[in-house]
């Protein structure tokens, strides 16, 4: 009974900068870590970052230092700032969170959005 809704997806050149939003809505009572992944063509869907309740964040080694992970748990939204752009980083980007449904937590995965990082 809830969804996760990615924004922010689109074409961006190389060097670029890019946005990405993911709001959770529906009946939820909680949330526990929000995490955004990846999945290339041909590829396994790969962790890029990840932030638990506390705060703190993990990055996977090929964006660390040019992506940005944040939550607002106000707006029970998580964001991936995305700097420097490079082609490689060309995927289907989904957000995933813990959520609380009823009485379990249970992971939950947004439908998607693609970024193209064009040369």
């Amino acid at each position: 009974q809830v969804q996760l809704v990615e924004s922010g997806g689109g074409l961006v050149q190389a060097g670029g900068s890019l946005s990405l939003s993911c709001e959770a809505s529906g009946s939820f009572f909680g949330i526990n870590a929000m995490a955004w992944y990846r999945q290339a063509p041909g590829k396994q869907r790969e962790l890029v970052a990840v932030v638990p309740t506390d705060g703190t964040t993990n990055y996977a080694d090929s964006v660390k230092g040019r992506f940005t992970i944040s939550r607002d748990n106000a707006k029970n939204t998580v964001y991936l700032q995305m700097n420097s752009l490079k082609p490689e980083d060309t995927a289907v980007y989904y957000c995933n969170a813990n959520v609380g449904v009823m009485n379990r937590f249970v992971d939950v995965w947004g439908r998607g959005t693609l970024v193209t990082v064009s040369p």
